[in-house]
């Protein structure tokens, strides 16, 4: 049925953009907090480099699993609903997970925990990105890229703690248990702030009424220009977790560098990435998605040959810093196209999420074997595909036929007139303004 939109303030808006905040690096630093425990967990449970790749498997089980799922659980209670259950699900995930692993020594503990955190960090991924291309269309600026921004945020400043207890012989369950608690307090502040469906209703433009299957909701698999935005989101996920998988190896084994040296370069191009998706936010409200898609696969692509063929390490950490920043919007821009039909965004965001995340999941073992053939640096080359591939169909992620970018439209609110001399559209005019996107 056709519905109006409740007016929100100035003060909800940005609330509920900061809370988004919050949530985003929340997810990067619990993500990042585990990462740099690893060894620790392999040193507790014995594990040979294969049973921790098994171990690790769990977890990307869970996120493949929750992904799927996602579409049909943020449609039936909400991302709001939904966030709050899956900030408490997964530091309970990764407690058991490092309990598991430290204080019982038991792997399938372990095992099982992972996938518990896998699965909340899979339904939360989507929940987030569909709450957060609500708050870009309601601000009427770009700012998907700033969210994402604060997820690597979160993962630099998880990094720098995991480091900090592994330096002070901190106990893994020790750590992850106290990061938990940090977590859920922060996720029972934050999500107050976040604005329900009830409150947003988005779907009032079209007699259509939201897809409420599983039918309808997986239709969007069928759906070509779906699974184009799938492959850009691909090819830039791809770009992005090979780089934290093999980037330090890469400089260490291809180049010839110490391995203080490598963790540097990855350090730089994490980095890039933050910047990137920082700075991408004027450029993109600038020139539009498309542009700026095919731009950044261009650096991407120039970062990657000057890595894998020229043979001196300074030019190779420049291509790192064209690598970081050309890899840094695919994700985000994408969430964003994913999202631009309000009545499909849950189905769509988790397909797109899902395909995505196949990046990490195949990802390190396919670049893992063609190193082990041909070496380190050419095994790159298929990231560099990928990364072509990906600035080719960037033309499915085009805004709307109608939407103007904020640099002409402004960001107006329900409740402030704009100052531009623009009469603010009232709701009565809404619907006939969202009718052209």
């Amino acid at each position: 049925m056709s519905r109006t939109a409740t007016p929100l303030t100035r003060r909800q808006l940005t609330g509920w953009r900061n809370a988004l905040f919050s949530v985003f690096g929340l997810c990067g630093l619990g993500f990042a907090s585990w990462a740099a425990r690893v060894p620790a967990v392999s040193e507790s449970l014995g594990l040979r480099a294969d049973q921790l790749g098994i171990l690790l498997f769990g977890l990307a089980v869970g996120s493949i699993v929750g992904l799927v799922a996602s579409g049909h659980l943020v449609a039936r209670f909400g991302a709001r609903t939904i966030i709050t259950w899956t900030l408490v699900g997964a530091p309970l995930g990764i407690s058991l997970a490092a309990f598991g692993a430290t204080t019982l020594q038991v792997f399938a503990v372990s095992f099982i925990g992972l996938m518990v955190y896998g699965a909340s960090m899979g339904i939360c991924d989507v929940a987030m990105n569909v709450s957060g291309a609500a708050n870009e269309r309601a601000l009427g600026r770009t700012i998907m890229p700033v969210f994402h921004a604060f997820f690597s945020i979160g993962t630099m400043l998880g990094a720098a703690l995991g480091a900090l207890a592994e330096f002070l012989a901190v106990p893994l369950d020790v750590h992850i248990g106290a990061l938990a608690v940090l977590m859920i307090a922060a996720a029972f502040v934050t999500v107050r702030h976040l604005v329900p469906e009830t409150v947003i209703v988005e779907d009032h433009h079209t007699k259509e009424s939201p897809a409420q299957s599983w039918r309808e909701r997986l239709g969007a698999w069928r759906d070509g220009s779906t699974l184009l935005i799938g492959l850009i989101v691909l090819g830039m996920a791809f770009a992005e977790g090979s780089a934290n998988d093999w980037l330090a190896y890469a400089m260490v084994n291809g180049h010839g560098t110490d391995a203080g040296t490598g963790a540097v370069v990855f350090g730089v191009f994490v980095t890039a990435m933050t910047v990137g998706r920082l700075a991408g936010v004027p450029i993109l409200d600038r020139f539009g998605r498309v542009p700026v898609l095919r731009g950044s696969a261009v650096l991407a692509a120039i970062g990657l040959l000057l890595l894998i063929f020229v043979p001196i390490v300074w030019i190779a950490i420049a291509g790192v810093v064209l690598w970081g920043l050309g890899a840094s919007l695919g994700f985000p821009v994408g969430m964003s196209a994913a999202a631009d039909d309000p009545k499909k965004a849950a189905g769509r965001v988790s397909v797109v999420a899902t395909i995505g995340y196949m990046a990490f999941l195949v990802g390190p073992p396919v670049i893992g074997f063609l190193a082990e053939g041909f070496g380190v640096l050419n095994g790159m080359l298929v990231v560099l595909v990928l990364v072509a591939v990906a600035g080719v169909v960037s033309h499915a992620a085009r805004e709307p036929r109608g939407e103007a970018r904020s640099d002409q439209v402004g960001a107006p609110t329900a409740s402030e007139p704009q100052n531009s001399g623009h009469r603010d559209p009232q709701p009565s005019d809404r619907p006939s303004k969202e009718a052209n996107r």
